[in-house]
């Protein structure tokens, strides 16, 4: 069938549209793939692959229609208008900032491209869409697996299976990337005792490009050809080279492209070894020692921890270690393997240590961050071994709270509510006014919008669970009534996430009669939607799945409950766009964030959550419910109970009596006003709106403006520092307090320090007076100043320091300590040394 220059251009703009993943949020192009294919489109959302799989015939023919071309024009005339300034060249155009590297080992970007497993993939996709809204100049850098994350069916006894099907590349939205002269770029790194190739492609977003290795190169020896096979898969030796790959693949990568980052964004410690990498290749451009190298670059590190329990850092043996990095470390870095591995322990030259990749991390990044402000806390906790005899208050770590990708996430009905009272482009700014312009929403329209979104949520459950009991091997009569499952005007509560036992998720199931009573109840009915995966090493999380499908399954329960398999993003969008209620129960402090409560906000849905997460931070007894009293009781079978109590009793005597209690006008008013105060208040705080900008603003802009300090003069600024940090190394020990006098007089305490600085000037060092906080008030601490240098010799020559602070407070609750200065040079973070008078 020939073509003319009209269809080839279509052919052309489609091919643009299908491999832009802005398609992912912004859904204007449906209903062209929907045209082309109604079935394929409705089971895959994947324009790519309805391109790749449509007929030449169907293809002319709709390319012919007017208004087939009409909107392709008007969808691809809009992808390409570069008339509006997004917020980042507005607000910080001349900010110094030109490339943030975003090293993430999951994506979570559409279901289209299934290289995630659950909430670190969904931060990262989130991440990026925000960052093409708003103009962020990030690159993403991954890995393109083979097989991905395992996909699940229920067997018929309830047990879960994991599957591993192939993602062929030519059906995913991505393009090889390509040098100047058509070759496919094509990477070399050093494994032992070979080369390993590296395949890279690239995956569109809007504004933003993610670069993905992959070790699927016919060059390879079989083996090794599956390195990117499975994402979180195999063993510790496989995780080891996944993140060779990742950080010292990534790197090079972004070093063959010429896209030089002032920025790296260490997405969990398994980037961190970017730390090296970045600081080799800045030893090659300017000369200098790994030492200097490392004080100069990772001035421009930023690593975001996910993890709430030490077990969850990826930890690799010595020798193992050794196998893979000895000649790198000799040849590469010129420092001794011995080196190497101190950087990832605790006790530095403890042989029998393993080499934790979160150290490596926080040694080379110039800021560290949890995911919300009780991670925070939890990951001081985590991290003061390597601040030794710092209080953990001061252990440096920060918090960003996740954010959820808000265009993403919102159902048809959602999106039209915000867009009628907010306006279209509402999430590409600072936000100033969306929350009052939401509180206009009147009930009715809000009422409107739940209703809708949770038929269309009752209708995908019941054809996702027929198509899996028919794939499962039920009878025809099993699905037939599948397909007429649950109510559209009940309440309707979720409840997916990952099944592991910190989560908790069994929790709602402690009294399986209670919760069959509450869900069958003639007069107030409630449905209950489930999904989750366990690990298919997770033995426990496999078992609690079973017993939900058992519960399920039952007689009195089956027309109330269901548990969907296969939780994947495309059943993400549609739970969290019809439930009424999100259900969170995990065992406090494990959650880190838990994004999955903040996906219901825009579509006016409710949470109901113990007090873990963004959840501490983010409720009030207006928008949810919560429950537990805040506090860490570890795993405790009476404490589970208590909480489950807790739970029923928030379902039964206010939730659902919220729910059901109607006006004159059938509208809950009481319930509908905590939908409004909810979608108002919280959607704006827990949106990538405001974390990214709060990461551009607090981290990216002070750390490529650090970074550009510390490279300049080919690096001399961070040498010098290099110098003097290897002086205090040196010179600490040598550091002693002398005799300590305190004069209390007219309501003052006066105090007066001697110290001996040993080899080190006094500029090095500064002397404080501290005392720990007193009602939830940050610690106190005031530099001392040096009054006059007694008589003495050499380094034993001794300092007179001097203070005084209001005697508000006993005298003996003030002690003096030294801590290192450097201009410029973040303490504790890059020198955590202190020396304390008692």
């Amino acid at each position: 069938m020939s073509t003319d220059s009209t269809t080839d251009s279509g052919i052309r703009l489609l091919n643009q549209l299908a491999l832009d993943l802005r398609w992912s949020w912004n859904h204007a192009s449906d209903d062209l793939w929907r045209r082309l294919d109604p079935e394929l489109w409705s089971l895959t959302h994947n324009p790519w692959v309805i391109l790749r799989t449509v007929s030449p015939r169907r293809l002319f023919e709709a390319l012919a229609d007017p208004a087939f071309k009409e909107t392709l024009e008007r969808l691809s005339g809009a992808a390409n208008d570069t008339a509006q300034t997004p917020w980042f060249q507005q607000m910080h155009a001349d900010c110094g900032l030109a490339r943030v590297a975003y090293f993430s080992m999951e994506f979570m970007l559409s279901e289209a491209l299934p290289i995630y497993a659950g909430g670190l993939g969904n931060v990262a996709g989130d991440q990026l869409k925000a960052a093409s809204d708003l103009g962020v100049p990030i690159v993403g850098v991954g890995l393109l697996y083979s097989q991905g994350y395992f996909r699940q069916v229920i067997a018929r006894d309830g047990a879960q299976q994991a599957l591993y099907p192939y993602n062929d590349p030519g059906q995913l939205p991505i393009t090889p990337v390509r040098k100047t002269d058509g070759e496919w770029l094509r990477l070399g790194i050093g494994m032992p005792g070979h080369r390993l190739w590296l395949r890279v492609w690239q995956a569109k977003i809007g504004r933003v490009y993610l670069y993905l290795l992959d070790s699927n190169d016919i060059a390879n020896y079989p083996v090794h050809r599956g390195i990117t096979s499975e994402l979180y898969g195999g063993g510790a030796e496989l995780r080891l080279q996944q993140e060779i790959v990742l950080a010292i693949g990534g790197w090079r990568l972004l070093d063959a492209l010429s896209l030089t980052p002032d920025v790296c964004h260490l997405n969990e410690g398994h980037a961190a070894l970017v730390v090296l990498e970045r600081a080799r290749a800045y030893m090659a451009l300017h000369g200098v020692s790994f030492e200097a190298a490392l004080m100069a670059t990772r001035a421009g590190n930023i690593f975001t921890t996910h993890t709430a329990v030490a077990a969850g850092f990826d930890r690799f043996d010595p020798g193992l270690m050794a196998e893979y990095f000895a000649h790198y470390a000799a040849n590469e870095l010129h420092i001794t393997m011995s080196d190497l591995l101190a950087l990832g322990r605790r006790t530095a030259h403890d042989s029998r240590e393993p080499f934790n990749m979160a150290y490596l991390a926080v040694r080379g990044s110039a800021a560290v961050n949890g995911v919300s402000r009780l991670h925070a806390e939890v990951s001081r906790r985590l991290f003061q071994p390597l601040f030794p005899r710092r209080p953990v208050l001061e252990v440096p770590v920060g918090h960003v709270t996740n954010g959820v990708h808000t265009p993403s996430w919102d159902g048809p009905a959602a999106d039209e509510l915000w867009t009628s009272y907010c306006g279209k482009n509402r999430w590409l700014g600072s936000l100033e006014s969306v929350s009052e312009s939401l509180r206009d929403t009147p009930d009715t329209a809000i009422w409107r919008c739940r209703a809708v979104a949770r038929n269309s949520l009752i209708e995908y459950a019941r054809e996702r669970l027929a198509l899996q009991l028919a794939a499962s091997g039920g009878s025809a009569d099993e699905v037939q009534k599948a397909k007429g499952l649950f109510d559209p005007r009940a309440l309707t509560l979720g409840f997916a996430r990952r099944f592991a036992t910190y989560k908790r998720p069994n929790l709602l199931l402690h009294d399986p009669e209670r919760l069959a009573r509450l869900l069958s109840d003639p007069e107030r009915p409630v449905q209950l939607i489930l999904a989750g995966k366990a690990h298919p090493d997770d033995v426990a999380g496999q078992a609690l799945i079973r017993r939900w499908v058992e519960f399920v399954r039952r007689p009195d329960v089956r027309s109330h409950a269901m548990f969907l398999s296969d939780y994947d993003m495309l059943l993400t969008e549609r739970l969290v766009e019809g439930v009424d209620v999100w259900i969170n129960t995990p065992l406090r402090p494990w959650e880190a964030c838990g994004t999955s409560g903040m996906k219901v906000l825009v579509n006016g849905g409710l949470n109901l959550s113990a007090l873990d997460g963004w959840w501490a931070e983010a409720y009030g007894p207006t928008v949810g419910w919560a429950f537990g009293d805040g506090q860490e009781h570890g795993e405790d079978p009476a404490r589970d109970a208590i909480a489950a109590d807790q739970l029923y009793r928030l379902l039964e005597n206010q939730v659902i009596p919220e729910f059901y209690s109607r006006n004159e006008h059938d509208i809950p008013r009481t319930w509908v006003t905590r939908v409004r105060e909810s979608m108002a208040r919280l959607t704006p705080i827990y949106s990538t709106n405001r974390s990214l900008r709060e990461y551009v603003e607090r981290f990216y802009i002070p750390a490529a403006s650090a970074y550009h300090q510390r490279a300049q003069n080919r690096g001399a600024v961070g040498e010098h520092m290099s110098a003097w940090r290897q002086a205090i190394e040196a010179g600490w020990p040598s550091l002693r307090f002398g005799a300590v006098r305190i004069d209390t007089r007219s309501g003052w305490h006066h105090f007066s320090v001697q110290v001996v600085l040993g080899a080190l000037p006094p500029e090095a060092v500064c002397v404080e007076l501290y005392a720990d906080p007193l009602s939830g008030q940050p610690p106190f601490g005031q530099e001392m100043t040096p009054l006059q240098r007694l008589d003495g010799t050499g380094t034993d020559a001794a300092s007179i320091y001097v203070t005084s602070v209001p005697a508000l407070r006993p005298a003996c609750d003030y002690t003096a300590r030294i801590v290192p200065r450097f201009p410029g040079v973040n303490v504790p973070l890059e020198a955590p040394e202190i020396l304390w008078q008692r």
